[in-house]
């Protein structure tokens, strides 16, 4: 900051230390959060406020701007942070409603509706994810490709986290076979479209939620399937439908979260389809330039799976795909995580970005194989 701070700020001031780093905390209820608060700001009320803080492991140094109603409450906050050791704590005079009043940005209700308050109420008192995160859940859009035993968990948990619009890819229809697995589908959907089954489910799980029912992906269908999509979530279990998803998302620059499993294995990994804060995320090529011979990367349907081990990779897709959309921690870009449940291991490999990589590297030319389609076993 380039300037020292009085105890009590005007938010122009605290609007102008924001810019350069410092935190805004907004130390009300959430009953009061939930009707607005200032854009930007964590949501910690002020009886955890100095626990939250410790457990955040938030420097003591680091300058902080509280903020409630009126300017009351932020300034006893800031008391209790300053006897507790934090020397940079200032409370914004006026609160909200001067905040307002100055014309600052200021997020107001309107986006999720009570009922949506209460069904997501438990991960709403998340101070990373928030009102703001479950915001930008809404208004995310996930393209899961296939609706079995990757896709299953994944759309479900995505559905109930509430992501606001999923996209379900699949050309295959419900067999005896697929329900020791895919947990989307009954016993009375057998010989149903897959898309048909799973939307079914997820929306008799989370009726405000929207459920696009998509063809199988090609070559010919996936540039325009594709782009109207935020984030691609891959649980297709052969080698020509993950490097034309692959190779797309590097073209189209979506995020990808990549899964696969077979027997008592699996891994996941989030490739980003374009640089990430290092300026060097890798692709799926990067990992693996081109398919195997198809004898040496047999299918669940030829190999088998036990029927828990897709479920255990679909959720950590899913909980990659939902840190994507709020930005909360790190992703799985440039690492592969292992798992093996016949030991209970997982096991973290890094992935180094290849120079020379046919879809990212300098002078890749993206070219889709044709026939390649969809096939989940």
């Amino acid at each position: 900051m380039s300037a020292l701070l009085t105890a009590t700020v005007t938010p122009l001031q605290a609007y102008a230390a924001c810019a350069q780093g410092a935190w805004l905390i907004d130390v009300r209820e959430a009953n009061e959060t939930n009707l607005g608060h200032a854009h930007g700001a964590r949501l910690i009320p002020h009886a955890v406020l100095c626990d939250e803080l410790r457990r955040l492991a938030v420097d003591p140094e680091h300058a902080i701007m509280l903020i409630c109603q009126t300017g009351m409450r932020s300034s006893a906050a800031a008391n209790s942070l300053g006897a507790a050791g934090f020397r940079s704590v200032h409370s914004i005079a006026g609160g909200a409603l001067a905040w307002q009043a100055a014309g600052l940005a200021w997020n107001s209700v309107g986006a999720l509706s009570a009922i949506e308050h209460q069904r997501y109420s438990r991960q709403l008192l998340l101070p990373e994810l928030g009102l703001q995160g479950q915001e930008k859940l809404k208004q995310a859009k996930v393209l899961l490709i296939g609706a079995g035993g990757l896709g299953s968990p994944a759309a479900l948990y995505l559905a109930a986290a509430g992501v606001g619009t999923l996209g379900i890819s699949d050309g295959d229809t419900v067999d005896l076979s697929n329900l020791h697995r895919q947990i989307l589908h009954r016993t009375d959907t057998i010989g149903t479209a897959k898309t048909s089954s799973a939307a079914a489910q997820l929306h008799a799980l989370n009726p405000l939620i929207r459920v696009l029912e998509l063809p199988a992906l090609s070559a010919a269908n996936i540039d325009e399937l594709l782009p109207a999509f935020d984030i691609i979530v891959d649980g297709s279990d052969n080698f020509a439908t993950r490097f034309l998803v692959a190779d797309a998302c590097v073209k189209h620059k979506k995020p990808l979260v990549y899964g696969a499993v077979l027997r008592f294995e699996g891994q996941v990994s989030v490739f980003m389809g374009t640089k990430d804060a290092s300026g060097a995320a890798p692709c799926y090529r990067c990992l693996f330039p081109a398919p195997p011979p198809p004898e040496h990367a047999p299918s669940c349907a030829q190999a088998g799976v036990l029927g828990v081990v897709p479920g255990v990779i679909g959720t950590l897709q899913a909980t990659e795909a939902i840190k994507l959309i709020t930005g909360i921690g790190s992703t799985l870009s440039g690492r592969l995580l292992m798992f093996d449940a016949k030991n209970m291991r997982f096991r973290e490999l890094r992935i180094p970005r290849d120079p020379h990589c046919p879809s990212c590297g300098p002078g890749a030319v993206i070219s889709y194989e044709a026939g390649a389609e969809y096939c989940e076993g």
